[in-house]
């Protein structure tokens, strides 16, 4: 985890006036879920695998309500959960830096008091869009500051149901095997959080030491002299033709099969509080015409983004030239599209992530039952979209459904809080602007959930309570006072 401990005064009053302001909101509740025990072993009540920003906001989120016996889980090292240090590439966010994001209504936890007391406020106002490395370190204090119980270097194996309705979550940590009982699991699991990155079939054609995808751990000091081709131009495909340019690339070709990139980010210039908390409410129909409509017309890579490409000589870009052929020749790679032939030396695939549950070993056990939006809704005449048509049917609380009712009532304790959900919910899951949003209708549907599961414990709590607030001594009762008293009493 980065080191905080040398920040500046400022967070440290920063941190105070968090401190108040959930003390003044009676912030985080007490926690209210009774505790169970399996074989000696403490369940879980939440288990979150994720602690990207997803997976920490719904911490904080459940944290808030009183959920306290829950866990997030990731497999990365402190510090580098999420893309943000890792595979994401740009050099800063695409959202607008005042966005509040993660902050669930808390001014002194957006990103812009951090900012600010790291800082100043000068600096805010001079800053364009927060740049990806502070916006991991924000995360990181976020986390420290919530104080959430997140462990770093686990792997989630498996989620097997048991035949008591809860979940064993098989972990494994450094080699050893651990398998924890839980009520419910969140994947927070990201933009792949339901498959993995999606590559066109056509690279399989070449060997895999000529070819990366953008979500690869990729040796850009490796390419510098070299010749480079980039499938695709969105935002990741731009990022990582600027970094390999960066990084000394002798030429880059990037291909693309529209006539020209996209311009206008339609979800961005709709975007309000009526799409966020509205668009979970649209019949069905319109839900699939909103997304098929918008992923048909794409989203543009940020303007920056382009222009770090653009400024460089060496970079070439070929409009309406998909790839229609791959080949090797000797050590270097042959690309052909209608346009021509080209020659690179490594190729790499900006082309995005699909939805495939074989591609997630964890979920195996439950993939039979999943419900897709393919299973039960008829796709619109003249609307087909593979990636809508995969995408998993969910319900208030971003519970997974069974596909055929009954055969696994297990799968509502697991909630898609991922990329996949978008959908049925809406973004709400896998980017900054409505975080908080999801998080907060995730949170109330799993305490919802816990309350009902355990009517029969709070019943007997009610009957149980027994501390009066009255002591018998305050009034006394007119009718118990002899007749002399009450005479006396008028006169």
């Amino acid at each position: 985890m980065s080191d905080l401990s040398n920040l500046p005064d400022g967070l440290d009053a920063l941190e105070v006036r968090l401190r108040q302001d959930l003390a003044w909101l009676e912030l985080p509740a007490k926690s209210w879920v009774p505790p169970r025990v399996i074989d000696g072993q403490p369940v879980v009540d939440v288990v979150i695998i994720g602690a990207g920003m997803a997976g920490l906001v719904a911490s904080g989120m459940l944290k808030r309500l009183g959920v306290a016996n829950h866990l997030v889980l990731d497999k990365a090292p402190a510090g580098q959960e999420g893309p943000w240090v890792t595979f994401a590439r740009m050099r800063t966010l695409r959202s607008p830096k005042q966005l509040t994001g993660p902050a669930m209504g808390l001014p002194a936890l957006t990103f812009r008091a951090y900012y600010e007391a790291r800082y100043g406020r000068e600096a805010w106002i001079g800053l364009d869009r927060a740049p990806r490395e502070i916006w991991m370190e924000y995360l990181v204090w976020y986390r420290k500051v919530l104080e959430l119980p997140v462990r770093n270097g686990v792997t989630v194996d498996a989620i097997l149901p048991r035949e008591d309705g809860m979940l064993d979550v098989v972990c494994s940590q450094d080699a050893p095997v651990e398998t924890m009982v839980a009520r419910h699991v969140v994947l927070a699991t990201g933009r792949d959080g339901l498959g993995g990155p999606f590559v066109p079939a056509i690279a399989a054609a070449i060997d895999r030491k000529f070819w990366a995808h953008t979500a690869d751990d990729i040796d850009f000091a490796g390419l510098r002299g070299k010749r480079i081709g980039v499938v695709g131009a969105g935002a990741s495909a731009m990022d990582n033709a600027a970094t390999a340019l960066e990084a000394g690339a002798a030429r880059l070709d990037m291909f693309v099969r529209r006539r020209e990139l996209p311009r206008i980010n339609k979800f961005t210039g709709i975007g309000s509080q009526g799409v966020v908390h509205g668009f979970a409410g649209l019949p069905d129909e319109w839900k699939w015409r909103f997304l098929n409509y918008a992923m048909g017309q794409r989203t543009p890579p940020p303007r920056p983004s382009v222009l770090r490409v653009s400024s460089f000589p060496q970079a070439h870009l070929h409009l309406e030239s998909p790839i229609s052929g791959l080949e090797q020749e000797g050590d270097h790679v042959v690309i052909t599209t209608p346009k021509g032939r080209h020659l690179v030396d490594f190729l790499i695939f900006g082309t995005g992530f699909k939805i495939d549950l074989s591609n997630r070993p964890e979920l195996a056990a439950f993939d039979p039952h999943i419900r897709l939006w393919r299973d039960r809704f008829p796709v619109p005449a003249g609307m087909p979209n593979a990636e809508l048509e995969g995408s998993p049917d969910l319900g208030e609380a971003f519970e997974l459904l069974e596909k055929e009712p009954g055969s696994c009532p297990t799968l509502a304790k697991i909630h898609c809080f991922n990329f996949p959900a978008t959908l049925s919910h809406g973004k709400l899951t896998g980017d900054i602007p409505a975080i908080s949003e999801g998080a907060d209708r995730l949170a109330r549907g799993i305490v919802r959930s816990l309350f009902v599961a355990d009517r029969e414990t709070h019943f007997e709590n009610l009957q149980a309570f027994d501390t009066p607030e009255l002591l018998g001594d305050e009034w006394a009762d007119d009718d118990t006072k002899e007749p002399s008293e009450l005479s006396s009493e008028r006169t």
